[in-house]
């Protein structure tokens, strides 16, 4: 089991504890549920079970954290880790190959097991988790969501006795995420101690065996998850909902009301765009480790309008959600024609009117403070970079004032959502695209970012937001553009349909 017997544990050069006196179990067979508001302790824990705390990140830890009888203070990371896999909240934090094949064969390789065993186990989970078609493609080529089912396939396959997975829901579509609490049920029968780490918490519910909520460091309610119906204590800790209606098949298509954008004959091949000739250099580099069936994502004649207000681009993990945002961008290029208010927008000019939060935060945050990012998204839409009030509204607009002068990289994954978002809403922009900007936002800050995406549509905006967040859609989706993809990665054409 996992065992937490009064473990208090500070960081580094820190005045307060991250955590103090957290005291449960995790018993083989079992799930337990950890929760609660960003910034509550939930990565420390996860970190102290998994020994990289105080391994790597130093500090100083009372009590004790045993894993299967082990204590992890006087137990390696490398010990530690035969016993238990961790699931990272970004994936790309694990990945070590340039395919998938070899990313899930990678530790036991390492480990010098039999390649006939390697290849046997990985057919094995890959099967299981509904990823044997990915097994040849290349990790870039992948989505967010593909590269969180891939990460948790490679950890299976080393065959721990315990789990600990950070957000594991929070890039999959609602189907992925079905069968990811199916394969829970299954590992649970096998006997293994599972921690979870998530603020979505309906799609546990017949999965988890008890829920810790936490605050401010400590373990401030626990029971089974019938204490998250009670709508008071979700209030009180700023917790998601418990139940979730999936909105998604309500949702009207877009129409031509009120445009802000629209796109003819949109077309995209990665082979094919303007960066053609790097491209076939990269793939003739890893050819080794790149299959001739690894094909890229394509767009085919796509044409669709971008009213005012809130649209939710809907479609499974893979389907193309952000590459068709990276197109309409400008940051990918393409072939057919892009009209912002009515105007053709060249490829190079479509970011003057675009704001776009991207999935993976860090890739956006570059200045040496939180404040320093706004200033520098102010002068790069040419507005007033000097306006100190305008720049406190937006952080205080996102509860990031406290956190002015942080550097962006301290920030929790949360912490960092909100900050791109603000980011994004500093350009003033005609267009705002966020793509799952709440996969690491509490119940409370998930309401908060749905306030702000209803004021911008009030304003005047078009807002294309990409998700699978449910709670999210309920809250603030207008209507809908759906992508279905096909065989081959095409995808059909329509007027208000992908």
């Amino acid at each position: 089991m996992i065992s937490f017997d009064h473990v208090s544990y500070r960081y580094p050069f820190q005045d307060t504890d991250a955590v103090s006196d957290l005291t449960f179990n995790v018993s083989p067979g079992s799930v337990v549920l950890v929760t609660g508001v960003s910034g509550c302790g939930k990565t420390t824990l996860m970190r102290l079970a998994n020994g990289l705390c105080p391994h790597y990140y130093e500090g100083s830890l009372d009590g004790h954290v045993r894993i299967f009888d082990k204590d992890t203070q006087t137990s390696s990371v490398s010990e530690l880790s035969e016993m238990v896999g961790t699931l990272f909240q970004d994936p790309e934090d694990q990945f070590f190959a340039l395919n998938v094949r070899d990313e899930m064969g990678f530790a036991l390789k390492t480990a010098g097991v039999e390649a006939e065993t390697v290849e046997k186990r990985i057919d094995e989970v890959s099967a299981r988790l509904e990823i044997t078609e990915l097994l040849k493609n290349s990790i870039s080529a992948l989505s967010e969501g593909q590269k969180q089912r891939v990460a948790l396939g490679e950890i299976l396959v080393t065959l721990p006795r315990a789990l600990i997975l950070d957000e594991p829901s929070a890039n999959l579509d609602p189907e992925a995420t079905a069968r990811l609490a199916q394969e829970l049920h299954t590992l649970k029968k096998a006997e293994y101690a599972i921690l979870i780490v998530d603020h979505r918490l309906h799609w546990l519910r017949d999965v988890a065996d008890e829920v810790i909520v936490m605050k401010e460091g400590r373990i401030c309610r626990r029971g089974s998850f019938d204490i998250l119906n009670d709508v008071a204590l979700r209030k009180e800790y700023g917790l998601r909902e418990a139940e979730v209606a999936d909105v998604r098949q309500t949702l009207p298509e877009t129409d031509r009301h009120n445009c802000v954008l629209e796109a003819k004959g949109l077309t995209f091949d990665y082979e094919h765009n303007n960066h053609k000739k790097g491209f076939a250099q990269l793939k003739k580099l890893f050819a080794s480790t790149a299959a001739p069936s690894d094909r890229p994502v394509l767009l085919e004649n796509i044409n669709f309008t971008l009213p005012v207000g809130i649209t939710a681009l809907i479609g499974d993990n893979g389907s193309g959600k952000t590459t068709l945002a990276r197109l309409i961008t400008g940051l990918n290029h393409g072939t057919g024609e892009l009209f912002v208010r009515g105007r053709p927008t060249p490829n190079d000019e479509l970011l003057k009117h675009a704001g776009l939060v991207l999935q993976n935060a860090d890739h956006q945050l570059q200045m040496r403070s939180v404040r320093e990012e706004i200033r520098a998204c102010l002068f790069a839409a040419g507005r007033d970079s000097t306006n100190e009030i305008q720049i406190e509204s937006l952080l205080d607009t996102f509860s990031l004032l406290p956190l002015a002068d942080r550097h962006p990289q301290s920030l929790s994954g949360g912490q960092k959502q909100r900050l791109v978002i603000a980011c994004a809403l500093a350009k003033d922009p005609d267009i705002l695209i966020l793509d799952e900007p709440t996969s690491g936002l509490d119940g409370e800050n998930m309401k908060r970012v749905a306030c702000v995406l209803n004021q911008t549509a009030a304003d005047g905006k078009a807002v294309l937001l990409i998700t699978h967040d449910l709670e999210l859609l309920a809250l603030c989706a207008q209507r809908a553009l759906r992508m279905h993809s096909l065989k081959q990665s095409n995808f059909s054409s329509g007027e208000s349909s992908l």
